[in-house]
């Protein structure tokens, strides 16, 4: 499946609140926590809100480092919120709206108070799927 951007720079926002989840999660890889939070923010019900996200970090990503074995599903799973939520599938869209949601779950697992080791990560994740 093709991506719906081929490489990506955080905020430096971003990139500060992964460096405390790193300290704290000791996942040393930004693509995996940037994953975590990607699906953090699927996981919300609500679409997030349509915000300038300045790309000014040295932060960057390609889009098949940041899926790994899983990129094609992520790509799909996006395709999938942006036609659940009434929006339009042309690349442009998805590309704004993997920022946007991208962005939202960095700044909600950032602002955790109760992650704090992988551990918490992983209860988070079974705490969602079990409530879906």
């Amino acid at each position: 499946m093709e991506p719906p951007l081929e490489r990506f720079k955080l905020s430096q926002t971003a990139k500060d609140q992964l460096v405390k989840l790193k300290r704290h999660t000791k996942i040393d890889q930004w693509n995996i926590l940037c994953r975590w939070a990607f699906c953090r923010s699927l996981a919300e019900p609500t679409i997030p809100s349509i915000i300038p996200i300045p790309a000014d970090s040295n932060v960057e990503l390609t889009w098949r480092v940041f899926g790994g074995e899983l990129a094609d599903l992520l790509a799909i799973a996006l395709t999938q919120r942006c036609h659940n939520d009434g929006l339009a599938t042309d690349k442009e869209t998805l590309a704004t709206q993997f920022r946007l949601h991208l962005h939202r779950g960095i700044g909600y697992l950032a602002g955790d108070t109760n992650l704090r080791k992988i551990e918490d990560l992983v209860q988070l994740a079974a705490f969602v799927i079990r409530n879906s």
